[in-house]
């Protein structure tokens, strides 16, 4: 396969992909495209140097933009294909942009949209693939294209501020963990050899201080091997059925983020599942969909819990409220929402107010690290830089008494 560059009438330019310029020109022909020229696109884009890990990947944003410029498009009137080759054209992303250009290949091969996209689930997840499907059937593509696009920057916006809350204590942590670190290694030893001159007992912390200065220097690579296998452990028990189990209830119950997780985790399901029954979804295939996308294990054994006992008959609060996962708050607005038969708003008014809730401990959260962790340091540091001074001092009162 090439890409060929061409110009229509009017000045209008684009890209084409096909075997060769033959083919190119009977696939622009077919499409009511004239073409003044059309040139095989030459240099560095017909090559391409793959090296895994590198180059541009295809980002959450990047999908947004493509779901609302592909919205606008079809509300326009604009055939599926048409819109397919503009956006692939305009792409800047290779990766994306192939897989824009097989998009449209299969859709024109006979292919549903939905079918087309579920062919490429890393970058179309199975939320994104059953939203279009059911906008298809519905004829109301383009309003679910804005559904899913409004969703993908709300549900990015939560991540952004978890990132946030976490990154902040993450990064000061590690700079103290450095710096206490470095005084072991580089100032501690210089101190224990003037110490030695002494001829006394040092202090009890001073000892402590130097017994750990000794250890690090002698012992590093165990201490920095053990840290490195330990993190390699958890992260391969973390891909296991149990160890993902007992890890997410772990992060679930652990003191401030534990809270902030669990609201997250009750915003993403109740926007997640609204915007699918909305967009005319199946609810238990809504639900099973929302639980592979949960992002806790203890939280999609609990959705998949509800779907089971809905599918036997039960309304959804009644197993949700059984879980003890969810708050009793969002159990009761289900159970209205059910009631009323507006489960799907219901379900949107949750998110909105957790969302809500999400900004406030975040902000709440932030404004009580910053004060802990300046504690954190002054202790941990200022003990340290006290621990090495105190035979100093000792020394200072000997020879003044």
């Amino acid at each position: 396969m090439a890409t060929f560059v061409y110009t229509a009438r009017g000045g209008v330019k684009g890209q084409v992909v096909a075997d060769n310029l033959a083919q190119a020109t009977a696939s622009l022909r077919q499409k009511g495209i004239t073409t003044s020229s059309i040139s095989e696109k030459k240099g560095l884009g017909s090559i391409e140097l793959k090296i895994p890990g590198f180059g541009p990947k295809v980002k959450t944003k990047d999908i947004v933009v493509f779901t609302r410029q592909f919205a606008t498009m079809i509300d326009a009137g604009l055939p599926l294909v048409q819109c397919l080759e503009i956006l692939a054209s305009q792409q800047e992303i290779p990766p994306f942009k192939k897989v824009l250009y097989e998009v449209k290949a299969s859709v024109e091969g006979g292919s549903t949209f939905a079918d087309a996209l579920k062919r490429h689930p890393v970058i179309f997840d199975s939320l994104f693939v059953n939203l279009v499907a059911a906008g298809e059937v519905g004829g109301i593509l383009d309003v679910i294209l804005n559904r899913l696009s409004e969703f993908m920057e709300k549900s990015e916006k939560l991540k952004g501020e978890i990132k946030a809350a976490l990154t902040y204590p993450t990064a000061v942590i590690s700079i103290a963990g450095l710096v206490v670190t470095g005084l072991l290694v580089f100032v501690v030893p210089i101190f224990e050899s003037m110490f030695a001159d002494f001829g006394s007992a040092l202090p009890a912390p001073t000892q402590v201080v130097v017994d750990l200065s000794d250890i690090m220097s002698n012992y590093w690579y165990v201490i920095f091997g053990g840290i490195g296998a330990t993190i390699f452990g958890l992260k391969k028990w973390y891909k296991t059925a149990t160890g993902q189990l007992v890890l997410d209830g772990f992060f679930l119950k652990m003191p401030v983020f534990g809270d902030l997780l669990k609201k997250s985790a009750v915003a993403r399901f109740t926007r997640t599942l609204g915007t699918m029954m909305a967009s005319g979804v199946p609810i238990l295939e809504a639900l099973e969909i929302v639980a592979k996308t949960a992002g806790n294990k203890v939280i999609e054994n609990a959705i998949m819990k509800a779907r089971q006992s809905l599918s036997e008959g039960q309304t959804l609060s009644e197993p949700l409220a059984a879980t003890k996962v969810f708050p009793g708050m969002v159990t009761q607005m289900i159970t209205v929402g059910e009631s009323t038969g507006a489960l799907d708003n219901m379900l949107g008014k949750i998110a909105d107010f957790y969302e809500d809730e999400v900004d406030a401990a975040v902000a709440s959260l932030t404004a009580l690290i910053e004060p802990l962790l300046m504690a954190f340091l002054g202790i941990v540091v200022g003990g340290l830089v006290m621990a090495l001074y105190l035979p100093i001092f000792s020394l200072a009162g000997a020879a003044g008494g």
